[in-house]
């Protein structure tokens, strides 16, 4: 089979498929590797060009997500290396400190999605990583919270672009049920800090969480004796080069889409594309397209994903304040460092089954992400009720809270399943980020000096959230199950058929077809288009 030629062209009978205008900005960037394959693809030959994606791109993806997530949680365990007596920090000022990293990602995350799908996906993570990593190295040399407000907001502006990326690769490469495990185990890096987590059932017990590696260099860190260099700003300088070190890996390792991935051949790019056309959300297209972003504004599952997103992130404040109620307990500065490896291990627990569950279960993703805030649920009333003196009780009571991160993931790899045309997934990946945002920028400001130690107000707040978002999750899936029955009772739409202008090895010009799943139709346009549940 003849690969296109660069100076493909697009072309149609009429000009028109399904009453969606077609030009060659409209078709998806795979169209041309798609055309002409004919006959299906060798479920083997599949599952071997799975397996090498799977070894080139997810050990990237899960290291770097453990790395983002620990420099983001390098604030929480500065707090117990003398952070704030060393900046002459206020209650208030450390809470700014988090609340400012959410407000910089919640401003910078639609142009980071607008990057994001413009440019080469790699390159641009790659030089966020890099920015990150100098401004994180920089916290050692901040004198006062100014200085730290300063390189917390540049921190927050580069994240913007790590899930955004990493929500599009997963759609760029994997099935929609690869996609479900795929999306659980980088985001199980929260929790994990090796490897190729396709194996995770045979080397769990040698996996590390990021809380886990991020609690023993804080620890590590306590025991570094230096004049005038104190154990936080070793702790900065270290974890800032280690984020430097991976910027530049992602320059040159990182690809950026199925199409031009360097570990694949001409024809396995070709095969790659064709795996994933059971999607019907293609790879990607670089137009923006504004049909597609009015849509994604107008939908309701949008907003619903949002409001999950929002409510259920306001709890994530617990990450920078973890530390400080576990020293509260009575715990010493280094057995607290050691206790924050816990919340890891249960992430990692929690996130792994979760995933399995879902995709083990067919249509039972909201069951599964609601069924998961259950043991939340319990922790926190564990951590109200029980008396002060019950160390162990309110110990195993905070470490529940995790339980329930679940379903956050389960809702990231959800939307990706259920959104087509690559503008609206990025809309609507904005849209659902910057919800994000929000609730962890509000979260820190709930907690304040006169709620401690008990801090019933601010665990008040987290349980009406964990109560009101499973049923969002499952509102979702109502909607999501009635929209799929609508559209099994209607007719079969016809698609005019659409061409691509390709040259030969001989010279040839030909036209080939080109499958309605390579035309960037949204979940909408594509009728024949069926929701997971």
């Amino acid at each position: 089979m003849a690969l296109p030629s660069p100076m493909s062209s697009v072309t149609t009978r009429d000009g028109k498929h399904n009453g969606v205008a077609v030009s060659t900005k409209d078709v998806d960037t795979a169209a041309q590797l798609a055309a002409g394959f004919s006959g299906s693809l060798d479920p083997d030959e599949a599952l071997r060009i799975r397996k090498k994606i799977d070894r080139h791109i997810l050990p990237m993806m899960c290291i770097l997500y453990w790395v983002q997530f620990m420099d983001k949680t390098t604030l929480g365990n500065s707090a117990v290396l003398g952070i704030e007596t060393a900046t002459n920090l206020t209650v208030n000022q450390y809470n700014w400190l988090g609340t400012i990293f959410y407000l910089s990602y919640l401003l910078f995350e639609y142009p980071q999605n607008l990057a994001l799908q413009r440019l080469p996906v790699g390159k641009w993570m790659s030089a966020n990583i890099f920015v990150w990593a100098i401004a994180l190295s920089c916290h050692a040399a901040c004198k006062n919270f100014t200085g730290l407000l300063i390189v917390r907001f540049i921190l927050g502006m580069c994240e913007g672009s790590i899930t955004a990326g990493f929500l599009i690769v997963s759609a760029m490469f994997y099935t929609r049920k690869e996609q479900t495990l795929r999306v659980g185990y980088w985001f199980l890096m929260n929790g994990t800090g090796e490897g190729v987590i396709s194996m995770t059932i045979q080397s769990l017990s040698e996996e590390i969480t990021a809380q886990i590696i991020s609690g023993l260099l804080a620890f590590g860190s306590l025991h570094i004796y230096t004049s005038g260099f104190e154990p936080w700003q070793w702790f900065m300088v270290i974890t800032g080069l280690i984020t430097l070190i991976l910027a530049i890996s992602y320059w040159f390792l990182f690809p950026d889409s199925p199409t031009t991935a360097w570990f694949l051949t001409p024809d396995e790019r070709v095969k790659a594309v064709q795996r994933i056309k059971e999607n019907q959300t293609g790879v990607e297209n670089k137009h923006f397209k504004r049909e597609q972003f009015i849509e994604a504004i107008r939908d309701p599952k949008t907003w619903l994903f949002a409001a999950f997103s929002l409510l259920d992130n306001v709890p994530n404040s617990l990450t920078n304040q973890q530390s400080l109620i576990v020293a509260s307990l009575g715990f010493t500065y280094l057995q607290t460092t050691l206790l924050a490896m816990i919340p890891g291990v249960v992430e990692i627990l929690t996130i792994y089954s979760g995933v399995k569950l879902a995709a083990r279960f067919k249509n039972g993703r909201a069951y599964v992400g609601a069924v998961y805030f259950v043991p939340a649920l319990v922790g926190i009333a564990l951590v109200n009720l029980l008396p002060w003196s019950d160390t162990a009780g309110l110990l195993a009571g905070q470490f529940m809270t995790g339980v329930c991160t679940t379903g956050f993931v389960l809702a990231l790899s959800w939307l990706g399943n259920v959104t087509a045309g690559h503008t609206k997934r990025v809309v609507t990946n904005a849209i659902m980020l910057s919800a994000y945002c929000i609730g962890n920028a509000v979260g820190p400001l709930m907690w304040k000096a006169q709620y401690k130690p008990r801090n019933h107000v601010p665990w008040a707040v987290i349980a009406a959230c964990y109560c009101v978002c499973p049923m969002i999750l499952l509102a979702i899936r109502v909607l999501l199950d009635r929209e799929n029955r609508r559209r099994e009772s209607e007719p079969s739409s016809e698609v005019e058929e659409l061409y691509i202008e390709k040259i030969t090895e001989d010279g040839k010009r030909i036209e080939v077809k080109v499958d309605k799943e390579f035309m960037d139709l949204t979940d909408r346009q594509n009728r024949d288009f069926r929701y997971v549940l």
